[in-house]
């Protein structure tokens, strides 16, 4: 997975019920682009992520 900062990244519900989890990237802790992502959530919130296969990245609009 590669993202860059200001990618938007979507984290769907693991369990039936579950909300998804909208955010931006705004820091880029591995390298290359790689994980882990520091995400600022909807909810104002932050937190490190290493996402898995329940993750979308959407590029930032330029």
């Amino acid at each position: 997975m590669h993202a860059t900062v200001g990618d938007r990244i979507l984290v769907h519900g693991r369990t039936v019920g579950a909300a998804e989890q909208q955010g931006e990237i705004v820091e880029v802790r591995g390298e290359d682009g790689g994980p882990p992502y520091l995400v600022r959530f909807a909810d104002g919130h932050e937190g490190l992520v290493f996402p898995g296969s329940d993750c979308e990245i959407t590029p930032a609009h330029d």
